[in-house]
């Protein structure tokens, strides 16, 4: 047997890193827990295959295994997250947000082969410009109106029109709580809730699907208001601090645009009843401008409505109304497909196989499925349009 001359610092941090213990790798590698400690303590080292296996099931380059000291993990984008304790970037989140990049380099040099013009509303404005200019802009170019709410027969309905609106506009709009396509690898909403790649010809962003529904609405507002303000990021807000609250200056810039868009101040602050029960007021805003009870029960907080403790109170009373989206783990697997990996992506993709300027090899790994599962596809992309026309 060749061994392999790994080094047992970097099998304890791998495990860590994954939250793998020696009896559950042990499990995974089908050898007893004693053998991972013999290798981790260096009395015995495993065979080549045995580490290239290691690797594999630690989730990093099997060249991981032979250095001396951790390799820094470097995110592509500006790290804005408030969450304590996060330390280093997870293997899931790490690759959801390198498939995320690969999806959108591909979008712009489809996009610069095919001369299409910037998006004029990529870095508009700036931090320093007035966050309800900013909003009525965004409501503006996506048609957020009065009449398009109402339109709309509930706030799931309005999540899934604005998405569409978003897409229109160029806006790639990945919504997933998984890696790729592997429901064994749930993303953990307490490490992001999305993240902005701020582009002028393909702009992105990413909605952690894990989260609370009711919670994606103000996300995905949050995020497009990263692309207004030209600021790319990973995001995590604490939605139970106010705007001004939150840690990092873009993320107060954000928030409040996002607040703005979903329920004008001025709006709120006319049909807010002080006479009214708290329930009443949020069960009659929420269905005016079709958004959760929890969006005005945060609207509410920061325009002094309510106070932090009845603002608890409450929110904790909503979450446990409703349970996280479970979307992930079923449902109509095309549509699923479509909304992992953005239904404009996905359409350029299956147009650029038919062209034949894209291997149907390559398209599929970009939307992380088989090959065998192209055809279907492009028949539920082309379904789905006709239904948009």
């Amino acid at each position: 047997m060749v061994e392999a001359f790994i080094t047992r610092e970097m099998i304890g941090w791998a495990m860590e890193r994954v939250h793998e213990t020696p009896i559950s790798i042990a499990r995974k590698l089908n050898v007893k827990p004693e053998k991972i400690a013999q290798w981790q303590s260096g009395d015995t080292r495993p065979s080549i295959r045995q580490a290239q296996e290691l690797a594999k099931k630690l989730r990093i380059p099997f060249g991981y295994l032979y250095l001396k000291t951790p390799r820094e993990e470097k995110l592509p984008l500006p790290d804005l997250r408030s969450v304590t304790g996060t330390i280093s970037p997870s293997p899931d989140f790490l690759d959801v947000l390198y498939d995320a990049f690969r999806k959108q380099q591909w979008y712009h040099d489809y996009l610069e082969q095919d001369n299409a013009s910037p998006i004029p509303f990529i870095g508009r404005f700036n931090l320093n410009d007035d966050t309800k200019t900013i909003a009525v802009d965004i409501s503006k170019t996506l048609n957020i109106s009065n009449y398009m709410r109402q339109e709309c027969n509930s706030w799931e309905q309005f999540l899934t029109e604005f998405i569409r609106r978003a897409e229109r506009a160029r806006v790639l709009v990945l919504r997933s709580g998984i890696v790729g396509s592997n429901t064994h690898r749930q993303l953990n909403v307490q490490e992001f809730r999305g993240f902005a790649i701020s582009d002028d010809l393909a702009p992105l962003v990413f909605i952690n699907g894990r989260d609370y529904k009711t919670a994606q609405i103000f996300t995905l507002a949050h995020e497009l208001a990263h692309l207004w303000i030209g600021q790319s990021g990973i995001s995590n807000p604490d939605y139970m601090l106010r705007s001004k609250e939150q840690r990092h200056r873009i993320d107060q810039v954000c928030d409040s645009i996002a607040a703005e868009v979903l329920i004008p101040s001025v709006d709120f602050l006319l049909r807010w009843d002080d006479s009214y029960e708290l329930d009443d007021n949020l069960d009659r805003i929420a269905r005016k401008y079709r958004v959760s009870t929890f969006v005005v029960l945060r609207r509410a907080y920061e325009f002094g409505k309510i106070q932090r403790e009845l603002f608890v109170l409450k929110y904790g009373e909503l979450l446990g109304r409703v349970t996280r989206k479970k979307t992930d783990d079923g449902g109509d697997y095309y549509k699923l497909v479509l909304s992992r990996n953005s239904r404009t992506f996905t359409s350029a993709l299956v147009v650029a196989t038919g062209e034949g300027r894209v291997l149907p090899k390559e398209a599929a790994a970009l939307l992380n499925i088989r090959v065998s599962k192209l055809r279907a596809i492009e028949n539920s992309v082309l379904a789905s349009e006709f239904m948009h026309v």
